[in-house]
């Protein structure tokens, strides 16, 4: 994408600014078979990006200024709001050190029971037991399945598989399906939750920060769309309150778990109005619209993660062009 092209669309295409949303930063870690590598970026890369997004006239915003200014007409300048989710120990480690070099305005979305040493990063297990076996078996629906997965592509596709099957189940089956797979192969699902996830000092440093906003992405990190509606209500309001005393801050912004069109609808977005929060934002891409236009609490975000890696591409995703999908090199 040409940077001349880009500049034109971000005139021509209108809106008033962009949400980008990032998960993990941190540096390329060794070995082949790497499935979330495309969750993530270089902290060069993050550097990099909000230098050139000051370049490019971009105007860095905290959530609450973004939903001022998405109430209001168009601006000559618009505006960028970073968002990162999950709430990881690299963005302690990684990502803060770049945003506060920078000193912009940033969001973390946490979901608490991670902080709290109750979540189950069942994405994790399932990578180390995908990695560390040629063969794996487990229940599919009530039946029993076998994955050879002896090759580096054969662990792609059965880790995909077996990743969208674990998200869509509601929260109870998939603690179980996870919690068989890892007694059969060795894998210490409490470790690999407790050893990625932040603590509540970290937290307690990013609420005295006046650049950070710390909003909440339930407790438990749910596919919100699979579960009943009265879990998917305490999910939303227990994760509020809990940041809340925890933290002596209002938590009034919410990130929706996985965030793309089959992880939330109409009754989730009814659910978040419910749990009192002001914005709620979605993985589904696309540009904020001035004067209201853009519903609050399903606001589209940029995800910028590691299927794309040059500046050009993520100047053209904020003008507003669709990018192919692309597995992370």
């Amino acid at each position: 994408m040409l940077p001349g092209v880009a500049r034109i669309a971000e005139r021509t295409v209108g809106g008033a600014g962009v949400i980008l949303k990032f998960e993990h930063v941190r540096p390329r870690k060794p070995g082949s078979f790497q499935p979330l590598r495309s969750h993530e970026i270089r902290p060069g890369f993050l550097d990099k990006a909000i230098g050139a997004m000051r370049r490019w006239k971009y105007e860095f915003v905290s959530m609450d200024e973004m939903r001022v200014r998405a109430l209001q007409p168009a601006s000559a300048r618009r505006f960028v709001c970073l968002s990162f989710d999950c709430a990881t120990r690299d963005f302690m480690t990684f990502a803060y050190p770049v945003l506060s070099r920078h000193r912009v305005p940033f969001t973390l979305y946490v979901p608490t029971g991670f902080i709290d040493g109750i979540g189950e990063a069942w994405w994790l297990a399932l990578e180390e037991i995908v990695a560390h076996n040629e063969r794996i078996g487990l229940m599919v629906d009530n039946v029993e399945n076998r994955f050879a997965i002896g090759t580096t592509e054969e662990k792609y596709q059965v880790y995909d598989f077996l990743y969208d099957w674990l998200r869509a189940l509601p929260p109870p089956d998939r603690s179980a399906a996870i919690g068989d797979l890892c007694t059969r192969y060795g894998a210490d699902l409490k470790a690999l939750s407790r050893g990625d996830a932040m603590t509540w000092a970290n937290l307690t440093t990013l609420a005295r920060d006046a650049q950070a906003t710390i909003g909440s992405a339930t407790v438990h990190y749910p596919q919100l769309s699979s579960a009943a509606g009265n879990i998917a209500l305490r999910e939303m309001t227990m994760g509020r309150s809990i940041l809340e005393t925890a933290l002596g801050t209002e938590c009034r912004h919410f990130a929706y778990p996985f965030g793309h069109g089959r992880s939330f609808g109409p009754r989730e977005i009814q659910l978040a109005k419910q749990a009192g929060f002001l914005t709620a934002v979605s993985a589904q891409p696309g540009i904020v619209q001035p004067q209201g236009k853009s519903e609050m609490l399903s606001l589209p975000r940029i995800a910028w993660n590691g299927r794309h890696k040059s500046l050009s591409h993520l100047r053209a995703a904020m003008a507003g062009f669709v990018l192919p999908r692309n597995r992370a090199a």
